[in-house]
C-alpha cells in the first residue's frame, strides 16, 4: 500500500511529532484536535522543531515547503481522503473507542487505522471497529523526530497486509520498524523500559540515590542519552502512569503497579516538562532549572 496522506487525531507532543516526520518524508498530513488554539500551538511547535533540524543541516528542504504539507482543523472532512489514520490521544480507552468509531464512519473503506497507544492492547481498541483486520498499533517514541524506532503491533484480527502497510510506512518516514507479533499489554520495548523506570523510582523512594545521581549513573554506565527520570519528565509522568496502569490492569503483575511516589506526583499535577515540574523543575521555555 502506497501511503500518500495521513490523518492524525491529537496534536499533543506525540501527534505533532508524527505530523512532522510524515511531512518531512513528503507525505500530506491533516492533523485534528478539539480546538483551533491547540492546533495553532502544535503548528508553532512543529515549525520550531523543523527550524532546528534545518539549522543543523539534518533537513535540506525549506521550512515553508515542509509546513505546506500540513493542514490543521477541528473537523475531519479530509479524513475520507487519508490512506492512513493515526490516533494519538492520551491513554483513555473510552476516548480511543469514540475516535475509532468515528474513523470508521468518515474514513474510506481502504484506510488503515492505527493507534499510537503505548500500553493498551490493540485488540481492545479495535473491538469497536467494523474493520479490525485493518487496525494495528504504530507506537512511536518521544521525541518522535529524534527517536529512530517504531513498534508495529499486531492485534488478534490484524491482517498481514495491514502489518506490511505499517512496516512500509515506518520505513517511508525514515524510522526502523520493530514487529510485535503478540498483543501483550505494554508490547515489547515498554515492557523492558518501564521495569527500569519503576526500579529507579523505588530506589529514589527508599533514599538510596538522588534524582541527579540515578540519571547520571544510567547515562554514564549504560551509554544512554538520557536517564530514566529525565526521560520520564520528557514523556510526561501522567503518560507513564497511564501505561503502567494499563499493563497492571491487564496482566495483574504487581511488578508494573505504579510506585507511590509516581502516583502522588501525578495527583499533584507534577507531570514533567509540560507542567514545569516533575522529577526536575523547568523554566517556561522548557529548559531545566539547575539546583
Amino acid at each position: 500500500m502506497n501511503i500518500q496522506s495521513v490523518l492524525i487525531v491529537g496534536s499533543g507532543l506525540m501527534g505533532a511529532g508524527i505530523a512532522q516526520v510524515c511531512a518531512q518524508a513528503g507525505i500530506k498530513v491533516f492533523i485534528t484536535d478539539v480546538s483551533q488554539e491547540i492546533l495553532n500551538r502544535a503548528l508553532k511547535n512543529i515549525a520550531w522543531s523543523l527550524s532546528k533540524f534545518i539549522e543543523k543541516g539534518k533537513v535540506k528542504e525549506s521550512l515553508e515547503s515542509i509546513m505546506g504539507r500540513i493542514q490543521a482543523g477541528t473537523d475531519w472532512e479530509s479524513a475520507s481522503r487519508a490512506d492512513l489514520a493515526i490516533e494519538a490521544v492520551f491513554e483513555k480507552l473510552e476516548l480511543k473507542h469514540e475516535i475509532f468509531k468515528r474513523l470508521d464512519e468518515v474514513c474510506g473503506p481502504e484506510t488503515v487505522l492505527a493507534t499510537n497507544t503505548s500500553a493498551i492492547p490493540i485488540t481492545e481498541i479495535a473491538a469497536v471497529s467494523k474493520r479490525p483486520e485493518k487496525v494495528l498499533g504504530l507506537h512511536f517514541f518521544s521525541p518522535v523526530p529524534m527517536m529512530e524506532v517504531v513498534e508495529v503491533i499486531r492485534g488478534v484480527r490484524t491482517s498481514e497486509e495491514t502489518m506490511r502497510a505499517g512496516i512500509d510506512f515506518v520505513n517511508r518516514i525514515g524510522k526502523v520498524p520493530i514487529r510485535v507479533e503478540s498483543d501483550v499489554p505494554g508490547f515489547l520495548l515498554n515492557r523492558i523500559n518501564l521495569v527500569g523506570y519503576i526500579e529507579a523510582i523505588r530506589l529514589l523512594e527508599q533514599g538510596i540515590g538522588t534524582v541527579e545521581d540515578i540519571d547520571k549513573g544510567v547515562r554514564l554506565a549504560f551509554g544512554r542519552r538520557m536517564g530514566p527520570l529525565e526521560t520520564g519528565d520528557m514523556v510526561g509522568l501522567d503518560v507513564s502512569y497511564g501505561a503502567l496502569t494499563a499493563i497492571y490492569e491487564e496482566s495483574k503483575d504487581a511488578h508494573y503497579y505504579p510506585p507511590q511516589l509516581l502516583r502522588r506526583k501525578v495527583k499533584l499535577g507534577e507531570l514533567g516538562r509540560k507542567s514545569g515540574r516533575g522529577w526536575y523543575e523547568y523554566h517556561p521555555d522548557g529548559s531545566r532549572k539547575e539546583k
